[in-house]
């Protein structure tokens, strides 16, 4: 689904800058009511629970990290621990939090809540008991939680403000900074490997900012805030980035401009040998080090494009210049023409078919980021003004591509849109879709849920939006649960052709009720769109249906701004409405199914 100027971004909010890097916290505080009610004006606000368990005042915090929240979409419900009752709110059953029913725990802990720190004369088993103790309070806490089936975001430790051993403090097993470290790296061997719990490093955040800008004595006297007034909105936003990771609305591609971007001079005028890269000036350097940062970020699934007005074979030139960090195989698309942005930004969002939240888009010409910024305003686009030294903050200290974990569909996701355009280039070449899809030699692999793909499932599902007919979201513990459940049907769909390996890239729930099947979440990821892989899954579906004697298979469309690519999926699919209001539902009879799927060899064993 492509890219529509100004109908699928209603954005009202027309302050970009307010609350992205370098944030203004004073005036972020000080307007922040007016700020907020701008961003209500959104009809689109996807509604969350979150639950706030603070070992110190957390008031400003949740006014704060509301309106970051709301700039990425989502509208907040907080509920709010007693202050300094995180503990005995994690362990001892709460009736107001149970009928809460929260979609998120955030437990806001400083180095202030650390029960004990090490004596000086203190042994070695001393503090390992210390530790021990230390520890297990969180372990109960986390265990605790896990009644609620939802994630939870965990603080670590911010450093102390005094080094009472001076440097000793680092490395003697007595030293406050020493015992702080140990538990940060207890809570990150258990953040690896505990289900759904995520940690919010206060550690670096306190570190970038400045410890003695992170705390204010006198507001933690006067009001018990463990943070200063300065340091709230940082906390907030980055808050704000797992959480938008978790729930899927996370940016995905970065529209970079190339000349004074991603060298320095101007490739068709200045030639190959005149641009500015390398290491031979710290100007050259500045772009080095920008494309071994973008690099680095494709490297991890961010995808990469070009929006450069250049002639296509003079920009790609930049790119193979000796001391280039980047190369042309690192964008899954490479747009170069005398057109406005903004229209060629369109043409990029229709063939890498993702929606205008996905991009960030990158240019030193403060007049090509107002053009795309007024045409599409859910498009990022930060003030990284001219400067390169400048550009990896604006990027990075925005947490754009925030993400709670990094899947092999990650790691391939730009040879998979280079695939794409490969396979999209030989269309041509067929006198029917048909045979090119035959041509394509597609096999797919559509099986239950399994432990191996379940973490990859998550993702899958709280990141897709434009195939997503009922728009429901699930936790990892949620979907193991629900795998376990013999009341529902489970499947997800892995594909592959000649060109490459999609990876897993459907997933499908039903709730089976007396006869019925009632699909409770069906998604695919845009990359698979056109390859008739939903046949191939409702398929697989039917037959499962029929071993269990389920007569009929029932569906229904919850309709968002994202998802009209499935408006009509189900008539696509032969199934009859049955039900027509404000979310329309269809159903098939199994036995009068007929298998649709053609092109797609499946393994289901």
């Amino acid at each position: 689904m492509s890219l529509k100027r100004n109908q699928l971004d209603k954005n009202p909010l027309r302050l970009p800058n307010v609350l992205e890097y370098p944030l203004d916290s004073a005036l972020i505080l000080r307007k922040k009511h007016i700020i907020k009610k701008a961003l209500l004006l959104n009809q689109e606000l996807i509604s969350k629970k979150i639950a706030l368990l603070g070992g110190s005042n957390t008031s400003e915090i949740k006014s704060i990290l509301e309106l970051f929240l709301l700039k990425i979409g989502i509208k907040p419900e907080f509920y709010e621990s007693q202050f300094n009752k995180y503990y005995e709110e994690a362990i001892f059953p709460q009736q107001a939090l149970t009928q809460f029913k929260p979609d998120l725990i955030y437990i806001h802990v400083t180095n202030k809540n650390i029960s004990s720190y090490p004596s000086i004369t203190d042994s070695m088993e001393d503090i390992e008991r210390l530790l021990q103790q230390e520890c297990n309070k969180y372990l109960t806490i986390w265990a605790g939680l896990k009644q609620y089936g939802c994630p939870v975001i965990q603080n670590n430790f911010e450093l102390p403000q005094q080094r009472i051993l001076g440097n000793l403090d680092a490395y003697d097993p007595r030293g406050a900074v020493h015992y702080i470290t140990r538990l940060n790296l207890f809570f990150a061997e258990e953040a690896l490997h505990q289900t759904n719990l995520y940690l919010n490093d206060i550690h670096y955040l306190a570190a970038s900012l400045g410890l003695s800008r992170w705390f204010d004595p006198q507001l933690w006297y006067v009001a018990r805030y463990a943070l200063s007034y300065e340091a709230i909105p940082y906390l907030a936003q980055n808050l704000s980035a797992i959480m938008g990771s978790l729930w899927g609305v996370s940016k995905k591609a970065i529209v970079l401009d190339l000349d004074n971007t991603c060298w320095g001079g101007t490739i068709g005028d200045d030639g190959l040998e005149g641009i500015v890269i390398g290491k031979d000036t710290p100007l050259a350097e500045a772009f080095s080090d920008f494309q071994s940062y973008l690099k680095k970020l494709k490297e991890r699934g961010v995808v990469l494009t070009t929006c450069s007005k250049n002639e296509p074979e003079q920009a790609k030139q930049g790119f193979r210049h000796p001391d280039t960090i980047l190369v042309e195989e690192d964008f899954a698309l490479f747009a170069a023409s005398w057109e406005p942005k903004d229209k060629t930004m369109l043409q990029i969002s229709d063939r890498l078919n993702l929606g205008s939240g996905s991009f960030v888009f990158i240019d030193d010409n403060p007049a090509e980021r107002q053009l795309v910024r007024t045409n599409f305003p859910m498009v990022s686009v930060p003030e990284v003004g001219s400067e390169v030294i400048n550009f990896i903050n604006h990027i990075d200290k925005n947490h754009f591509f925030e993400t709670v974990s990094v899947s092999n569909e990650d790691l391939i996701r730009t040879t998979d849109y280079k695939n794409k355009e490969k396979r999209a280039a030989i269309v041509h070449q067929f006198i029917n879709y048909e045979a090119y899809l035959d041509s394509l030699s597609m096999s797919a692999e559509i099986k239950p849920f399994t432990p191996l793909y379940m973490e990859r499932i998550t993702q899958l599902i709280n990141k897709t939006n434009q195939f997503n007919v009922t728009n429901k979201r699930f936790t990892l513990t949620e979907l193991d649960a629900i795998s376990k459940n013999t009341n529902y049907m489970t499947l997800y769909g892995r594909l592959m052709d000649c060109y490459g390996d999609f990876g897993l890239i459907s997933a499908l729930i039903c709730r089976i009720e007396g006869k019925a099947c009632h699909i409770e979440l069906w998604v695919m990821s845009c990359r698979a769109f056109q390859r008739t892989m939903e046949h191939a899954m409702l398929d697989t579906l039917v037959a499962w249906c029929k071993t269990l004697n389920i007569d009929t298979i029932i569906g229904s469309y919850h309709q968002t701004s994202k998802n009209h690519f499935v408006a009509h999926l189900y008539e696509r699919l032969g199934f009859t409405k049955i039900v027509n209001n404000v979310m329309p539902t269809w159903s098939i009879p199994v036995n009068e199914y007929k298998n649709k799927n053609r092109h797609i060899k499946v393994n289901n064993d």
